[in-house]
């Protein structure tokens, strides 16, 4: 009997997650240049935590060499 692909068990760090722990909410202000040293950690403002879309792979055409035809 096989399992399920939705009961594998998979790395946490894998998947992405729409909620941020505090620590990382800060980092993310930070990097925002949105938070100041000595602010209260408490009520922080949300964090936009977006998956970056990945994109397809593009297949290069191959460019006609010197002498041939291009094929239509």
């Amino acid at each position: 009997m096989s399992l399920d692909p939705s009961l594998k068990s998979r790395s946490s760090l894998e998947r992405h997650r729409n909620v941020l722990s505090r620590a990382e909410r800060i980092e993310r202000l930070k990097e925002l240049e949105r938070w100041q040293e000595g602010t209260s950690p408490l009520g922080l403002p949300k964090v936009a935590h977006r998956k970056a879309a990945v994109g397809k792979k593009v297949k290069e055409k191959k460019a006609p060499e010197a002498g041939e035809e291009p094929k239509a």
